[in-house]
């Protein structure tokens, strides 16, 4: 900081938490030296050239100036009641499942349902990130479907991707237990019907191009204050996916360029969360006081596929120094309310699924690195461009 001329963050909560904690007494300082930047993605490779259909019916409805501006993407909400553009929307996902299916099944012999929900989490394996939060809730619909086999159930396969450092031990366990559980749920012949777990293995750039234009839900459920922006939630957005998350990183901004209608946040804000840190978290109220959590973590108990995950299960309990760190269980419910309203929706109103889809096209181009680089280069960097 005293050695820079200007410090940003990458988000604009990223850059609140800098200036209000992180760095405050700098900031007392040298106020002048601190902005904002939210990061942003390479719309050319990961629209144009990882979505090809999705970019050749841009380039019918609203030309082909977006591929150099990308803040024209604006113009495809005006799209968002045409039924036969939502239609192209909802055939293009439903191809892009199709050929992720036949590549991961031409690459592992795994088969997937291309008629089920594509819920993806691709990103770093760390606990702040919640997979295993993402975990607990699969666990409990396979409860679910268990105790009622014959209920309706819209099918769902989760896709995770992630690599964990070498040393990280937690994290290659939160990877075990995503195996593990899609091995024991395909391996159930009832619940198979409904429910797929598939761990990528080598998960990388090649296998994103292919699956993030897939993808029908984007998880971004880290806990709120520790995510500085991310980028794979722009990649979702922009290919039409909706997203879970909490108030986190750049899904703030998100938010507010989509409509709150338009992507589905849930949990603990980031003051909230150090509002409860301050005040002493208790992940055993959670437990005590929800029957459905004590059913999941006596599951982890018992385990899957011939495995406990007892130590995972102790670590949400009694962990040393704080049990459950990243406040999974204090978020479940709110999370497990919002996993079945977009459920819901996706079974039952089709229509405005795709409109949302759309409108997330429309309202993701803020988030290319284009505006992102000359962000840097007009207000950090004192570039002019070579068009001036």
């Amino acid at each position: 900081v005293i050695g820079c001329h200007s410090i940003n963050g990458v988000s604009k909560l990223h850059s609140d938490i800098l200036v209000k904690s992180i760095f405050h007494d700098f900031y007392a300082m040298y106020p002048e030296r601190f902005c904002n930047v939210t990061n942003g993605i390479a719309h050319r490779r990961w629209l144009c050239y990882s979505n090809p259909e999705l970019a050749g019916l841009l380039d019918e409805t609203i030309g082909t100036g977006y591929r150099h501006n990308p803040i024209e993407l604006n113009n495809f909400a005006k799209y968002a009641e045409d039924d036969a553009v939502l239609s192209r929307v909802r055939a293009i996902k439903h191809n892009n499942k199709i050929n992720f299916s036949n590549m991961l099944y031409k690459k592992t012999g795994k088969l997937i349902d291309t008629h089920s929900i594509f819920d993806v989490q691709i990103k770093r394996l760390h606990e702040y990130k919640r997979q295993l939060l993402n975990v607990l809730n699969i666990i409990g619909l396979y409860l679910d479907i268990k105790d009622n086999p014959n209920a309706d159930f819209q099918p769902i396969t989760f896709l995770f991707g992630a690599k964990a450092a070498s040393g990280y031990y937690h994290a290659k366990r939160i990877i075990n237990l995503i195996y593990c559980l899609g091995k024991h749920i395909a391996n159930d012949p009832v619940a198979r019907e409904k429910l797929a777990v598939v761990f990528l293995e080598d998960y990388n750039v090649s296998l994103a191009e292919a699956l993030i234009p897939a993808a029908e839900i984007s998880e971004q459920i880290s806990m709120a204050g520790k995510e500085a922006s991310g980028t794979g939630n722009m990649k979702f957005m922009i290919n039409g996916a909706l997203t879970i998350g909490t108030l986190d990183g750049a899904n703030v901004e998100m938010s507010e360029k989509v409509g709150k209608d338009n992507i589905f946040i849930f949990g603990l804000k980031a003051d909230e969360v150090s509002e409860i840190w301050h005040n002493g978290y208790s992940a055993s109220v959670y437990y005590n006081n929800d029957p459905m959590l004590r059913k999941i973590v006596e599951a982890l108990i018992v385990g899957f596929n011939g495995e406990s995950f007892a130590d995972i299960a102790n670590y949400l309990l009694t962990g040393s120094p704080i049990a459950d760190p990243y406040m999974c269980m204090a978020d479940f419910q709110s999370y497990l309310s919002t996993q079945q309203a977009t459920s819901n929706l996706y079974a039952t109103d089709k229509r405005s699924w795709n409109q949302k889809s759309l409108l997330n096209i429309s309202a993701a181009g803020y988030f290319s690195a284009d505006r992102s680089i000359t962000e840097y280069a007009e207000n950090i960097w004192n570039l002019k461009s070579l068009h001036d």
